[in-house]
This record gives structure tokens, sequence and C-alpha cells, in this order.
């Protein structure tokens, strides 16, 4: 729970900017400060200094005052994607050597002749045999041969390895031939460090579990020592409270637990964004939201029911081919479902073969940026269009801490897109606009259709420094009624951060059929998760009180995937017994139903995994309705600039008006821009904003603003 006295700092690394948001107070209280600087990429904890610095001086507070401090990074996301980790090794059972390159024999376009599939982040030389068996019911087979273990050690020295993952067939059932080879080859190498999949990924499947193992392996030594490092450097300006790591599940951990399982950190700022994105929602009362994420590399889409962002079990990381799905590096971890293409702020646009203009997933990052940042940078950028358009003031970006060059975006959006298609700068800024637009509305139509649910009911809370210049757009071509821009949006994720409950997924692979459940093993393995759970959250959540569930995936026999479905007996309270087997059955039919709309009777269902969470109590939201009867007097602009419409391509002068000096009640008429000091929001002629009493920006279509069948393409 939060106090009054409590200071918290977030810190936010992303691929262009690094966010930071301080707090002091809570709910109606709170007093909140924040600030972004360009991400330092060659030494990460730099920026993160330079930030928290920054946002302590303009908050006038000490820095041995922070009571706390969470931490979020596309690091390991970065090392993974660019395979920049560390030399890495896989020991495996012999005859598997090659299960990491052979995959799962999945195609994930059906039809290409030449299609590329990622490079294992283990060459085979590395990838070293060990004889060993066990079966999946956890019986050795074959006695693990410690000699051969001990015999790897030559190789591995040879070839630099500074990072080692063991992952043995079955060993999710029986992990001890792992925990032995680790043991063996600790006093060995003690400066390697050792990742066994049986702690990483415990769950069936041996191509996913093992990816996920060589996954963290392969950035845990860059990975700690950077977290050493920023330990150090917060140490050495006088931080010394307690320093927490986002996780990608939506839940925040230990140093030491980020430390040992550093994969799970791979979409810790998007997690964060989400969070605060439901946050919003449960405030505002609102049950339907997709949440817009847009940065400088990336965009992000998550639906959100309840105030409850969708979560899953699996995700994949460096996708090779146009984001599609199957063609990236499967980690099976616990992350916040969303959709996530390569169209942020610095993504850059280009022609492309067929003579197309096109944008991303390529981005100029923070260096040296887009052109209009003066650092070098030569191509044109989304940032670029949309100073070109008018949406962004040159001389006040990034809170006036930097001044953008026009003439330079106009000239690269001319050389390199316009030119080619006989276009000027601003159609040229135009087409690169809408283009990204497009890109995001269609994997956001796709994402919903895809889990089942219709997006044109649902409210857009964009948040991040481009989304709210971009939200309006891309809400007419969604048809969607409501957009919500928050306070804070140009930080969403770094605040989030701070509601974010402490807590901790595990997993595990038991499989059992529901006919034959065997009530006593599933409650002495549910009680192991639990206490496994708990010790990691204990070291955080102090006396804060505990909140637990608990799912099992579940199919019919014969089926490849599973559906998850929260056990209906709380176990503190009742165990499973012989007679659970039918509120299992009854709980699956019922989530199978809602699914597919169908049930398949007389057929045995199975369990293949349990998934256990303890943690604390979401933070508390003081619900607010959107109030539409307000009435006060219309707001004065500031001033006004000349804006080119997406919808219509048309130039017009708009009033500007400074976020910080409108008051509850108050509206907006579009087309309009609303500033605030890092983003800005576009609010265009088909909707209004409306000006809530917590300083929510509500941009509501007009009636007169329906948009047609086409999705609001125009």
């Amino acid at each position: 729970m939060q106090n009054a006295a409590e200071i918290r700092l977030a810190v936010d690394i992303g691929g262009t900017f690094t966010d930071v948001a301080l707090e002091q107070g809570s709910g109606a209280d709170v007093i909140r400060t924040v600030t972004k600087t360009l991400t330092t990429h060659d030494a990460p904890e730099r920026g993160v200094i330079i930030g928290a610095t920054k946002v302590l001086d303009e908050a006038r507070v000490a820095a041995a005052d922070v009571t706390m401090m969470v931490y979020g990074t596309t690091l390991a996301t970065n090392l993974l994607i660019e395979r920049k980790g560390s030399p890495t090794a896989l020991l495996t059972t012999e005859g598997f050597r090659d299960s990491i390159e052979m995959r799962n024999e999945s195609r994930y376009e059906q039809y290409d002749l030449d299609i590329e599939l990622p490079e294992p982040l283990v060459a085979r030389r590395l990838r070293l045999p060990i004889p060993e068996r066990v079966n999946v019911r956890g019986e050795v087979l074959i006695p693990l041969d410690e000699k051969a273990v001990a015999a790897t050690v030559p190789t591995l020295e040879a070839a630099g390895v500074q990072s080692l993952a063991i992952g043995f067939l079955h060993s999710y059932v029986n992990s001890d031939h792992e925990r032995r080879a680790r043991d063996i080859l600790a006093g060995l190498l003690p400066d390697v460090e050792i990742s066994i999949s049986s702690e990483v990924s415990p769950e069936m499947r041996e191509y996913e579990r093992l990816s996920t193992a060589c996954a963290n392996a392969y950035v845990q030594p860059l990975i700690s020592n950077h977290l050493a490092r920023l330990e150090s450097e917060l140490e050495r300006i006088g931080i010394s409270c307690p320093l927490y790591l986002m996780l990608s599940g939506g839940g925040i951990t230990t140093l030491e637990t980020a430390r040992r399982f550093p994969v799970r950190l791979v979409e810790s700022g998007p997690a964060g964004g989400a969070i605060f994105a439901g946050h919003i929602a449960r405030s505002l009362g609102i049950d339907d939201v997709v949440s817009y994420d847009m940065g400088g590399t990336t965009a992000k889409l998550c639906l959100i029911d309840d105030g409850q962002p969708h979560t899953s079990r699996t995700f994949e990381v460096a996708r090779i081919y146009r984001f599609m799905k199957g063609s990236g590096l499967p980690l099976r971890i616990p992350v916040i479902e969303m959709v996530e293409i390569g169209a942020g702020g610095g993504s850059l646009a280009h022609i492309d073969s067929l003579g197309r203009i096109a944008v991303g997933p390529e981005s100029a990052g923070s260096e040296p940026g887009p052109a209009s940042y003066g650092l070098g940078g030569e191509r044109p950028a989304v940032t670029d269009a949309d100073v070109v358009l008018g949406r962004i003031d040159p001389q006040n970006f990034a809170g006036g801490t930097m001044q953008l060059d026009r003439q330079a975006a106009e000239a690269a959006l001319s050389a390199h897109v316009g030119d080619a298609l006989g276009l000027g700068a601003s159609d040229a800024a135009l087409g690169v606009s809408e283009m990204v637009d497009e890109n995001m509305s269609n994997a956001a139509r796709v994402h919903a259709i895809e889990s089942g649910e219709i997006i044109e009911k649902r409210t857009l809370i964009a948040f991040g420094g481009a989304a709210p210049l971009h939200a309006c757009r891309i809400a007419e071509k969604l048809n969607m009624p409501r957009v919500v821009i928050p306070p804070g949006a140009g930080v969403g994720s770094a605040i989030g951060f701070l509601r974010a409950p402490v807590a901790y997924e595990v997993t595990r692979s038991f499989h059992q059929r529901l006919s034959t459940l065997d009530a006593a093993a599933s409650n002495a393995l549910l009680e192991e998760m639990r206490a496994e759970a708990l010790r990691v959250v204990s070291a955080g959540a102090g006396d804060e009180p505990l909140v637990e569930s608990r799912y099992a995936y579940m199919r019919y026999v014969g089926q490849g995937h599973e559906v998850g479905v929260e056990i209906p007996i709380r176990i503190e309270q009742v165990r499973l017994d012989d007679e659970s087997g039918g509120s299992l059955l009854a709980a699956f039919e019922a989530e199978y139903n809602r699914l597919y709309e169908r049930s398949i009777p007389d057929l045995d269902v199975e369990i293949l995994s349990w998934v256990l969470t303890v943690g604390t109590e979401p933070a508390p939201v003081e619900t607010a309705d959107i109030d539409h009867d307000v009435s006060v007097d219309a707001p004065i602009p500031d001033g006004s600039r000349q804006l080119i419409e997406s919808a219509t391509g048309e130039t017009v002068s708009a009033p500007v008006f400074e976020r910080d000096k409108l008051s509850a009640g108050q509206r907006v008429a579009g087309p309009a821009v609303i500033v605030e000091t890092n983003t800005a929001t576009v609010v265009t002629s088909r909707y209004d904003a409306l000006i809530h009493h917590d300083g929510h920006i509500i941009l509501d279509r007009r009636p007169d603003g329906i948009l047609g069948s086409l999705g609001g393409l125009s």
C-alpha cells in the first residue's frame, strides 16, 4: 500500500528515450514529476542516472529520500534482436543437439519456398550432447554421465563461453540430471553463468523450453553486469532504496530474481504501459479497452477487460518476417499479451521494391535519430513527418530540451520518399503518417479478431511520446467512439511501473486426465509452487496482504493446444479431492464454450500444466465516471499553428492549448492541438475533447463523425 511519506521513482528505458517518473504521496494528493532523456545505448545506466538526477532536481527531492525504485528496460530484448548477447553453449541430451534448430517443423509462411528461419542463439559446435535419459514419467533410463559433463570444460574454455544453458529431455518432470550437471560445472567454471531449463521454463514442449533456456543464458551475463553497474551508480548519487524490476507478466520483482531470470524482462516496458492503461480503465469505470503505446521505436496494442490486460504464457522475440507469428524465437514465459509492430517516432520511411511508401521496422533510435534531430540522421522518420504535418512544435520538443530542424525533415522526406513519387514534402509526410496509422490499425483489427473481440466497441487509451499525436486518426480508422489521453501520457509505461503489484508466477507441467485425477499429487505440486512464489514475493511485499490465483491449462485428449481455466477451488480453504475432477471439467467446458461456442461431449479432458501466481493487491483506484454535463467557460487558445489533417489532406489553422491551463469540464473542438511537456494531443475535426476532473483528455467522436464500413479510410 502507498502512503503519503513514500517517494517512488520509476525508469523505463526505450529504444529512443529513457522515461522517468517520480511520485510523492498517494491518491488524489499525489504529486508527479516526469522527464525524458535520450537513451544512452553504449551505457544504458548512464541515461538512467541523467534522467533520475534531472527529475529529482525538478521535484526538489533528495536522492536519499526516495523510498522505492522500479526499473524496466528493453536491453534484454535488444540483445536478442541484435544478436549481441554473450558467447553461449548448450548441454543437452545425447541425440538431441539439433532440437533448437529443427524447431517444431511448423511453417509461418506455408507456400514460401525460400522461407527463412531465425538462427539458433547457440551455434551447433557449442551444442554439446551428454549421455543421459529420463522418460516422460521422470524415470531414469540412462544415468547422467558425470565424466562427460566434466569433459566439456576444455571445449567451453577454448570457445570463451561466458554463459551456459543446460536442457535435458523431460527435465520438467525430473530435474536431477540438470541440477547435478550445473553443480559439476559451477565448480569447474566459476565465472560462467549457468541456466537450467527446469528452473527457467519447467514445462513440456522441448523446443520452446530449450529456446527459453538458451535465451536466458544468452542475455544473463550482460544483464547481470548492467544491473550491477546500475546499482552502483544509484548508490553513488545517493539512491539506496530497494530496486525492483518490472517483469513481462505485469508484476515487479527483486533484483536477485531478475539476475537469475533476465529472460522475464524482455517485455518489461510494454507491460508497464498495459498496467498503466488498466489502472486508468478501472478509475474511469471502463470495461472494454484497447491500450495504445507508441514510443520512439515500436507501437504496442493490448486488449484490457475489466481493468485487467490479457495475458499469455508464450512470446516470440526477434521475428524476421514482417512481424509474422512463428518467424521468431519462442519464449515460454508469463507475459502480458499484446501485438507489437515497428511503428514508432523513430521508424524510418522508404520506398519499397513495388514503389510504395513503407515505414519500419528499422528505426533511427536515439543515435543518430530522425533527420530533424540534427544528430547526423539523414533518412526520414515518423517524427519528421509529424513535424512537417504541424503536429510537433520544432521549438518545443521533449519539454523544450531539444530543438528540431523542420527544413532537415522536409529535405529527408523529399529525397527518400517524395521525389520517387512526384510528391512534395507535405504530401510525402502525409503518406508516411497514413502508412504508419494504417499499419497500426490493421494490427489492432487482426489482434481483436484473433481474440474473438469487437474492436469498435472498445475505448482507446493512448500513451507514449508519439501515441497522442496519432490516436484520433487510428480511432477514426477503427471506428472507435472514444479515446482517452491520461495525464503523464508521454511517460505512461514508467507511471505504470508504480501501479504494478509485487508478484511472481510459477508454472509446472504435470500431465493428468480428469477422469483419473490424482488430487494428492496435485495438491503437493501446488503447495510446492506456492512456496516458491512466496520465497520470491516475500522479499519485496513486506507486510502487505497477498492474493493468489491458480490456473490449470487443459484440453480435450488428442488436441494440440490448451485452454487456461481458473481453478474453482481455493486450496488454502479447500484442497482438491476426488470430486474435484467434476468441478474442473465444468470450468473447462464453460471456458471452451466461451471461446469456441461449443463443447465436445463424451471426450476426456487432460491437464498439461498448472500456473500459480502470488502477489500483492493491485493499487487501489477511486472510480470517477466521465461527466458530460459539466459546463464551464470555453478555454482561450494559447496560439495557433498550421495543421495538415490526415483524413482530408487539407491545411487548417488549428488553435493550440496548453494542457496545464485547461480546467475540468472545458471542451476543445477539433481540429486543435493540446500540448504538454512530453507529448501533444492532436484533436482531429471528427472528435471533440473534454477535460476530465482527474486530468484525462476524453476525446469523443461527434455524432456526425461516424465513419464508413472501410474502417475510416478516407
